[in-house]
């Protein structure tokens, strides 16, 4: 495989509304040109901490950091924030995983973030947010969504459902996790 082929295919949402928080990702993964998988799936629940988690990037980068993420949410009693900004600090420090290609939206009941490989701990001011491929096309889409009187649950479904007639690179094979 060349250098230059990337993978790609990612769209996820995480939507807060109405007490309902949810995480909701398309099942697209692209080589280059190519769709590999059409029923891949990029969100999880830690259903001991009550915790969801959807990511965007190389998906065995991804799953690792979801472990670490897991690892430290046991390790500070269930707290995401401190889950959170410990794990981005390894990340970008820990000579193995500042080389992990991922975007991590994560949320229990009170709170969301976005953790980045570049140390980022970033918390949405508003209560949607949207990374990968399609991150954007969805993003807007919920934006626009959380104005009606839809669930949290149908505004991400319905904001995927955008971003994959728009992002070549996302499919309308919508997983969810709620809390």
């Amino acid at each position: 495989m060349s250098d230059n082929v990337k993978w790609h295919g990612t769209t996820i949402v995480l939507v807060r509304k109405n007490n309902e928080v949810v995480v909701a990702g398309d099942g697209q993964v692209s080589m280059g040109n190519t769709v590999i998988k059409s029923t891949a799936t990029k969100v999880r629940k830690i259903e001991k901490r009550n915790v969801i988690a959807g990511f965007a990037g190389s998906t065995a980068d991804a799953l690792t950091l979801f472990e670490r993420l897991e690892a430290k949410l046991e390790k500070h009693a269930g707290n995401l924030t401190r889950a959170a900004v410990e794990l981005a600090k390894d990340w970008r420090t820990d000579k193995y995983l500042r080389r992990l290609e991922a975007l991590m939206a994560i949320a229990d009941k009170e709170k969301s973030f976005i953790i980045s490989g570049t140390g980022d701990v970033l918390e949405p001011e508003e209560n949607v947010i949207g990374i990968g491929s399609g991150g954007n096309y969805a993003l807007s889409a919920a934006k626009v969504l959380m104005e009606t009187d839809l669930s949290a649950e149908e505004v991400a479904r319905k904001a995927i459902k955008v971003a994959s007639e728009i992002c070549v690179f996302t499919n309308n094979n919508v997983k969810i996790e709620k809390i």
